[in-house]
Parts: structure tokens; C-alpha cells; sequence
């Protein structure tokens, strides 16, 4: 649309006709193409096309972004000057002027046209006409589900009056799915959904109002025998109420397998909600049991794995609460802060709360990968407020060349001469098994300029 001059309220309404003209473009048997006008009015260039499912396609090949100088097709420019249908070109009015026209590509050969294809034809008519009129697409529309049954899967055309005047083949299918046995041709469509339905309450109105034919709309009609998507359409002549169209479409197995899914999705959530509490169960006991301990070796020791407990058990949190495969590290981060604040008072008795600071942000990071990094995270924020006994400690996170590079900085008394990670401590060799082991990156640790210790994970992201 960049050669058109079309404000944005004019390119919506054109998104929302080529969202739903694949319905007519398979009711009227033939290819659509949206022309758009340019902006220099020079002529028209092609700005969208769809094929029909129900018939051969008669343009074969891709013609968006086609130029087409003003006087080469003569219906376009009649359609587009005049505002009104000229031939098979159908203007597109909305805000007192032409916003596009479309065209309509039928094959010329002969064909015997059934019943089925005469209802097909006559409701794209109609619809084509009210695509002029500019009452179609509708402006509202019931939007119960996101899917979108297609013209094979089933047509009802229902006459003014809400008694069904023709029913497709595949039609029927679904509504002897839904268990009625008996010719729906010359019953109310409306009162016999209604029947069918098994959930009283406001989905009963959607459905009464999208099968009269008097609003658009899409619901599913569910019972014990089966699941329906219906659509309904309604058609106007003139501003005139003459029935609707309603599609049907059996969604039962699709229906099924989402419930299979949510099912699943809730039993993942639960489980990581009972892992989680559990940790934290064991962190508890872990901290009673401290308090209980005689020697500051002792209660160290178990401060030490209630923090890593917890380190975890934070993670099973916010899966708990998705169940896709990334979580948010940076809040993570963030708890795993606030432990070590709570935690400290355990094994630094005596001393005030380290004030710990973070910038950077680490963004989505799988699962797999978040637990073991946030544990590594942990044990560098323990070492910093226990062991080099920092006042002041930085969490730098940054993203450099496909890693996540966590920096923790503190202002401690610094590192013991001759510290090898390999011998150090247990948390360090911990980070230092997690990062080059686990999660195949890298763990340095070095004296901070200035004074203090520079401690560095880096975890590739590939």
C-alpha cells in the first residue's frame, strides 16, 4: 500500500474485507483481487488476491503489486469513479469516497450448476452487493471462538423469516452429528440451536441471534453427541433484512484435543505448584533446624542449603505459573535478591543487610537452563555477603554476542591469595560445575579494580 495514499482508518477497513473475503471468493466460485487506487491516480495497483477452494483458479499466477495504467480494464475504472458495480468490478466505499475496488475472476467455461452452486452464487451476489453498500464486513460481529469454518464444511440458508430454506450436504452431516435425525428445510434454525445446545445462559442468545441471521458472528454448539462451529452472516438488499447464511463446521476431535491440552497444561502447572512447595517445605525445615544447631559451622552449612533450596524453588514458581518452555529470568533475579536479603541475618548474624543492586535485563531464557543459572546466581550473591562480607554488591546483565553475561561485583575484603576455584568452597565449585558442565559456558573470578571481587557467569544462548 506504500503507492497508495490511504490513511490508516481506510487501510483497517480494507484489512478487514481481505479477512474475510476468502468466504466469498469460495461462495461466488471464482478469484478475487483487490485494486487499490494511486496515489497520483495514474491507475490501480494490486494490492491483494485469494483463491476460491471450491473451484479452479482462473488467475495462475502471484498479480499483487501489478500496476495497472487508468484505461487498460474499464469496469476498475468505472467501479472506481462511479462508486457503483460495473461488470464483475465491485467498489470498495467507505468514508464518502473509493477506497478500492474488487474484482471478480469466474472461469468462462460452461458447467451445470446443481442447486448447491445456485445458493452459492446468489449469496456471494448478495454479499458482493453489500460489500458495495459497505455493510460488509459487518463493523461488530460475536466472536465466540478464533476459528473459521470454510464454505465445504457446511451451508444453511435461512430466509427472512429464520426458517431454513436450504441445508448443504455437509450440512446435514454435522447436524445429525448433533443428533437430529429429521429434514431441518422449513424449521426455525434459531429455536432448533437453541434446543440442541446444552449450556444455558448467555451463549444461548449468541447462538439465537447468529442463526436468525441477524447478527454476524461465530459460537460453538455443544452437546453430549458433538461439537458444531457456527458462523452466521446476514445478508441485506437495499438496507433490507432478506435472511442469512449460516456455516457449519464439526470441531468435535479439534474441541476435544484443546480440552486434552488445557488438561495437560493445568496438570504441568500443578505439578511445578507441588514441586515448588515442597522445596519450600524443605527450605523451612532447613532454617528450624539451623536455629536448633549448636555450632556457627553447622548453622552456616544449613544456611547455605536453605538458600539453594529456595534458589530452586523459585523457578518452579514461575513455571507454576506458565507452562511454556522460557520463563522471565530477570524476575527470577530478582527473587533469588530477596532471599539472599532475608537469608543473610541466618549466617551473618551481627552484621547489616548487604545492599544489592541489578541493571541489565537477561529477558526470556528456557527452563532447563534457568534453574541451574539461577542457582550459580545465588551462590555468587551468598559467597559476596558471607565470605567477602561486601556492604555494596552490583548484578550487571547484559546480552554480548549470544550469551548472557552476568557480572557480580562487591566491595569485600576481596579474594585469598592463591584461591583456586577447583579447591575453593563448596558453592564455587558448584557455579563452576553448573556453568562449564551443565550449561556449557563460563564462570571467571578475579580481584574487582578498585577493591572487591569481580565474579562473571556466561551462558551461551544457542
Amino acid at each position: 500500500m506504500d503507492r497508495t495514499d490511504l490513511t490508516e482508518v481506510e487501510r483497517d477497513r480494507l484489512l478487514a474485507v481481505t479477512a474475510e473475503w476468502s468466504l466469498v471468493a469460495d461462495l461466488a466460485l471464482s478469484d478475487l483481487v483487490l485494486w487499490l487506487p494511486t496515489w497520483n491516480d495514474g491507475g490501480l495497483v494490486a494490492g491483494a488476491l485469494v483463491r476460491p477452494t471450491t473451484a479452479p483458479t482462473t488467475v495462475p499466477e502471484d498479480i499483487v503489486a501489478t500496476f495497472a495504467p487508468r484505461g487498460r480494464f474499464p469496469d476498475l475504472d468505472s467501479a472506481m469513479a462511479f462508486g457503483r458495480a460495473h461488470g464483475t468490478a465491485y467498489p470498495v466505499n467507505f468514508g464518502g469516497r473509493v477506497i478500492g475496488v474488487v474484482a471478480r475472476h469466474s472461469s468462462s467455461l460452461p458447467r451445470v450448476a446443481g442447486t448447491l452452486e445456485e445458493i452459492y452464487l446468489d449469496t456471494a451476489d448478495a454479499l458482493l452487493a453489500m460489500l458495495v453498500e459497505g455493510t460488509f464486513p459487518a463493523a461488530t460481529a460475536i466472536e465466540g471462538t478464533l476459528d473459521s469454518p470454510r464454505v465445504g464444511d457446511g451451508l444453511v440458508r435461512v430466509a427472512g423469516d429464520g426458517v431454513v430454506a436450504y441445508a448443504s450436504p455437509n450440512a446435514v452431516s454435522a447436524m445429525r452429528r448433533l443428533g437430529v435425525v429429521t429434514d431441518i428445510v422449513g424449521t426455525d434454525l434459531r429455536s432448533l440451536m437453541t434446543r440442541l445446545s446444552h449450556r444455558p445462559g448467555p451463549m444461548d442468545e449468541a447462538l439465537s441471534l447468529i442463526t436468525s441471521g441477524r447478527v454476524a458472528g461465530r459460537a460453538d454448539i455443544e452437546n453430549g453427541a458433538a461439537t458444531v462451529l457456527v458462523q452466521g452472516l446476514p445478508l441485506r438488499r437495499a438496507g433490507v433484512d432478506v435472511g442469512g447464511v449460516v456455516l457449519l463446521r464439526d470441531v468435535t476431535e479439534i474441541r476435544r484435543r484443546e480440552r486434552a491440552l488445557l488438561s495437560k497444561d493445568a496438570t504441568i502447572r500443578e505439578i511445578h505448584h507441588r514441586v515448588k512447595n515442597n522445596l519450600q517445605t524443605v527450605a523451612a525445615l532447613l532454617r528450624l533446624q539451623a536455629r536448633r544447631a549448636l555450632s556457627d559451622e553447622t548453622r552456616e552449612a544449613l544456611g547455605e542449603a536453605q538458600l539453594r533450596v529456595a534458589s530452586i524453588a523459585v523457578v518452579h514458581e514461575a513455571l507454576s505459573r506458565d507452562t511454556s518452555d522460557t520463563v522471565a529470568f530477570d524476575e527470577i533475579l530478582d527473587r533469588i535478591t530477596g532471599l539472599v536479603r532475608d537469608l543473610a541475618p541466618v549466617y551473618a548474624e551481627g552484621r547489616a543487610p548487604a545492599r544489592i543492586t541489578r541493571t541489565g535485563e537477561a529477558g526470556l531464557l528456557r527452563s532447563d537452563q534457568a534453574t541451574s543459572l539461577a542457582m550459580c546466581v545465588s551462590e555468587l550473591l551468598h559467597n559476596a555477603v558471607e565470605h567477602a562480607q561486601a556492604g555494596e554488591i552490583c548484578i550487571d546483565v547484559r546480552l554480548d554476542d549470544g550469551c548472557i553475561v552476568i557480572v557480580v561485583l562487591d566491595d569485600g575484603v576481596g579474594l585469598p591469595e592463591g584461591l583456586d576455584v577447583v579447591n575453593a568452597g563448596l558453592g564455587l565449585q558448584i557455579v563452576e560445575s553448573l556453568m562449564t558442565g551443565e550449561l556449557h559456558g563460563t564462570f571467571a573470578l578475579g580481584p574487582a579494580r578498585g577493591g572487591g571481587t569481580h565474579a562473571q557467569v556466561s551462558l551461551p544462548l544457542r
